[in-house]
């Protein structure tokens, strides 16, 4: 399976997009957190800029204007690389793993 190698811009972080996957869910694959709530091309969260590159949509029409389109926006959630992709996306950054939580020794059980 082909994938794309995508650059998100201002971070500097790279991932590979597997062709047929959606921008956003290659990039959590690859550890990295774009923003995005609904994840179906409506609430726009997940809006940035494509710089360089080609994608196709999962979904007929989504949720952006054809002047945001023309613009360059697109939507991570429903985007597929076509081609290797720069994007412009100022709060993406690398997803951390949480800490354990501190489990208090609490002597022996009965």
């Amino acid at each position: 399976m082909a994938s794309f190698p995508v650059l998100v811009q201002p971070a500097g972080l790279r991932f590979d997009a597997p062709a047929g996957t959606s921008v956003l869910l290659a990039a959590q694959a690859a550890g990295i957190k774009l923003p995005s709530s609904c994840r179906n091309g409506t609430c726009r969260a997940c809006m940035c800029l494509l710089l360089e590159g080609e994608i196709s949509y999962a979904i007929e029409w989504p949720g952006l204007s054809r002047d945001e389109k023309e613009e360059g926006w697109i939507l991570p959630c429903v985007a597929r690389a076509e081609s290797a992709l720069e994007i412009q996306a100022p709060l993406a950054a690398p997803i951390e793993a949480a800490p354990a939580p501190e489990r208090p020794l609490t002597g022996a059980r009965r």
